[in-house]
């Protein structure tokens, strides 16, 4: 399949910036990139990092790893559709969640709060760290040293940064990522991506808990008419046909997915109709993003956030583990600041050769690095005298 005009083109892409390599026979630059984020230790981290239920709570919630799968997967058709380039879209949906902090949004305003008096934190920004320092896997340089095009999706995918933090600014200082405009139409794919990938398996895991039931779905903007149609269909099957239940959620999810996804490629394709964009300049120069829900869709789906915010995020279970997610991550944060001796090889040495923002930028990193699991046991091994250190 021919790219469209307006999708990112191997021709003039602005590549690998700092580091020279020879590219590729087999692999075009982002292929590479996506490759290089599979295989880094950040994505295989995510596997034990909590989406919405913290990873002890059970095996068939999702995790950070699972979610930025299925971002992929919508990511990548939604790509074929607009005949953008897919590896580049797959590339970012498969890194943007790479920065984020045990126990999700918990750890994250945990670290946060430590960390607003000296540079403040934030996954988007951790992740660019993660890709572009963090990472230690080749002789010649930190990081992945993936192209340009990588990384101005993960730095906008979420559109223009016009306030961008201290972290960021140093992060562009070296990459020069046109901050102030939108990103290309793969990453904002990505993004809407994200969005759908999300509404669809938080529904399926907030019923799946037991923290929501399918009644509590019916007054829900597209959700609602999404389970009424599940239910007609399930009503035509035989009585003993086995987890109905079951099946009438996935077939609700699935209802869910599809119309926001076929929402956005409609919208899409008008909204590239009226620009008429004849490269990937005029869609990161345009006004407005160009991939984009519909407003009527826009609408529902932010019906569907401020219910899953109430009803699921803010549940009373989740709000109990929520607590005792940030006081094990702020207490990490604490001690280690307050004691750096006792950070493992690698994380140690810096620490101590640093200044005190230095010091708190490492020890942030270290603590944004664990798995769920990783985070308890090592918070044990610091505060609990029966475990060795």
């Amino acid at each position: 399949m021919s790219l469209a005009p307006y999708a990112v083109h191997m021709a003039p892409e602005r590549g690998r910036r700092l580091h020279a390599e020879e590219e590729s026979l087999t692999r075009s630059p982002w292929q590479r990139d996506r490759d290089r984020v599979v295989h880094s230790s950040g994505f295989r981290r995510l596997q034990y990092k909590t989406q919405v239920f913290i990873n002890h709570e059970g095996d068939f919630f999702r995790t950070r790893l699972t979610h930025s799968l299925e971002v992929a997967q919508v990511a990548r058709s939604m790509a074929r559709y607009l005949r953008l380039d897919e590896d580049l879209t797959e590339a970012v949906a498969l890194a943007h969640d790479l920065g984020h902090t045990p126990f999700g949004h918990a750890g994250e305003e945990a670290l946060a709060a430590q960390m607003q008096p000296w540079g403040g934190f934030d996954h988007n920004t951790q992740a660019l760290r993660q890709v572009t320092l963090l990472e230690r896997r080749y002789l010649a340089f930190d990081g992945l040293n993936l192209t340009w095009e990588t990384l101005e999706g993960l730095a906008k995918h979420n559109g223009p940064v016009r306030n961008p933090s201290a972290r960021l600014r140093e992060i562009d200082a070296q990459w020069s990522l046109d901050l102030g405009t939108y990103a290309s139409a793969e990453a904002q794919v990505a993004a809407l991506a994200d969005d759908i990938a999300y509404h669809g398996h938080d529904l399926d895991d907030g019923v799946k808990s037991g923290l929501l039931s399918l009644d509590d779905l019916v007054d829900v903007p597209l959700v609602g008419e999404a389970l009424r149609d599940a239910r007609k269909l399930a009503a035509d099957l035989p009585k003993d046909t086995p987890h109905i239940k079951q099946r009438i959620r996935h077939e609700m999810v699935r209802r869910v997915i599809h119309a926001l996804t076929t929402d956005v490629l409609v919208c899409t394709r008008k909204r590239l109709a009226d620009l008429a964009p004849q490269s990937v300049e005029e869609i990161r120069a345009a006004s407005e993003p160009v991939v984009a829900f519909s407003p009527e869709m826009a609408e529902a789906n932010k019906s569907i956030r401020k219910f899953l915010f109430a009803k699921l995020y803010r549940h009373w279970r989740v709000n109990r583990m929520t607590y005792k997610a940030k006081h094990v991550t702020s207490e990490l944060f604490t001690i280690l600041v307050e004691s750096p001796k006792l950070l493992p090889d690698g994380w140690r040495e810096p620490a101590l050769a640093g200044d005190e923002a230095g010091l708190r930028r490492t020890v942030a990193d270290y603590v944004a690095s664990m798995t769920d699991r990783y985070a308890m046991e090592e918070h044990r091994r610091l505060t609990d005298l029966s475990i060795a250190g």
